[in-house]
C-alpha cells in the first residue's frame, strides 16, 4: 500500500490533486457539521451550481476560473442568505432560484461561445488533471484561510449552530456568523469543484458529518471524527481511482457511502446492545 502511494506521488498532477483534495476535505468536513445541524446542507449543492456557471463564463472569456469563481460564488452565498431572510422566498426555494439561474447562464455561455472547446463532463464530475500550479497555490492559500477562520470563530459558530435565538440574546451577531459560515462554504465549494465536480462536491460536506453523527454525540467529537474520516475517505478514493481507473470524485463519494453504512450499522448495534441491558 505504501509502495503504491509512493508510485502515485511520482506523478505531479496526482500530487496536486492529493494536496488540494486533503485541504478541501478537511475544510468541508468542519463546515459540514454546522451546515447539517442548521439544515443548510443543500447550500453546498446550490453554490456548486453557481460555481459551474462562473467557471463556464470565466473559461469562455479566457479568464482565470478560480479568480472569477471565488468572488461570484461568495456574492451568491451573500444573496442567498439575504433573500432567505428578507423576502417571501425561503430556504430551498432560494437555493433553487439562484442555482438553476447560474446553471442556465453557464450552459448558455458554453453554447454560444465559438472557437472554444469546453469539457462539460470535467466541470460536472471533476478531473484530477484540472488543477494547474496557479490553481494549487491559490487553493492552498484559500483553504488555510478557511481553516484559520473556522478555528478562530469556533465558539461563535458553535453557539449559532445549536441555539441561534439564545446566541442572539447573549449579544452574538448571529447574522454575521451565518454569513461567515456561508462565505467559508462558498470558498471551499469553489476550490473543491475543479477536483470533485459540480454535482459531487456537496458530498464532502454532507457525508462525513452524517457518518460521524451515527457514533458520536458531542459537537467536538463529531467535528474531529468528521475531519479524520473525510481526509481518509478522500485518500482512499484517490487510491481506488488510480487502481481501478475510475473518476476520482465518484470514487471518493463511493468510499464515503460505504463508510456511512458501516457507521450506521455500528451505531445501530451499539444502541441495541445498550437497550438490551
Amino acid at each position: 500500500m505504501i509502495d503504491l502511494f509512493i508510485e502515485m506521488m511520482s506523478y505531479t498532477f496526482l500530487v496536486r490533486a492529493v494536496v488540494v483534495g486533503i485541504l478541501v476535505a478537511l475544510c468541508s468536513s468542519l463546515l459540514g457539521v454546522s451546515l447539517v445541524l442548521k439544515r443548510y446542507s443543500m447550500i453546498g449543492d446550490g453554490l456548486s451550481h453557481v460555481g459551474f456557471g462562473a467557471l463556464a463564463v470565466a473559461t469562455a472569456l479566457n479568464a482565470s476560473p478560480l479568480q472569477i469563481s471565488v468572488p461570484v460564488v461568495m456574492i451568491a452565498a451573500f444573496l442567498l442568505l439575504k433573500i432567505s431572510e428578507n423576502s417571501n422566498i425561503k430556504g430551498d426555494a432560494a437555493i433553487a432560484l439562484i442555482s438553476t439561474s447560474a446553471l442556465a447562464i453557464g450552459v448558455m455561455a458554453i453554447s454560444v461561445t465559438s472557437g472554444i472547446n469546453i469539457d462539460i463532463y470535467n466541470y460536472m464530475f471533476g478531473s484530477i488533471l484540472a488543477m494547474s500550479k496557479a490553481d494549487v497555490a491559490l487553493s492552498i492559500a484559500l483553504s488555510i484561510t478557511v481553516f484559520i477562520l473556522y478555528i478562530f470563530f469556533y465558539s461563535k459558530l458553535f453557539a449559532v449552530t445549536f441555539d441561534e435565538s439564545f446566541a442572539k440574546a447573549t449579544g452574538i451577531k448571529t447574522s454575521l456568523y451565518n454569513m461567515l459560515l456561508a462565505l467559508l462554504t462558498a470558498v471551499t465549494i469553489v476550490i473543491g469543484m475543479r477536483l470533485m465536480g459540480a454535482l459531487l462536491i456537496s458530498s464532502l460536506i454532507i457525508f462525513p458529518s452524517l457518518t460521524s453523527m451515527k457514533v458520536f454525540k458531542s459537537f467536538r467529537g463529531v467535528v474531529i471524527c468528521s475531519a479524520i474520516l473525510s481526509v481518509l475517505c478522500f485518500i482512499t478514493g484517490i487510491v481506488l481511482s488510480y487502481i481501478l481507473s475510475t473518476p476520482a470524485g465518484a470514487s471518493v463519494v463511493c468510499v464515503n457511502i460505504l463508510l456511512y453504512f458501516t457507521f450506521f450499522i455500528f451505531g445501530f448495534l451499539s444502541r441495541r446492545r445498550k437497550f438490551s441491558k
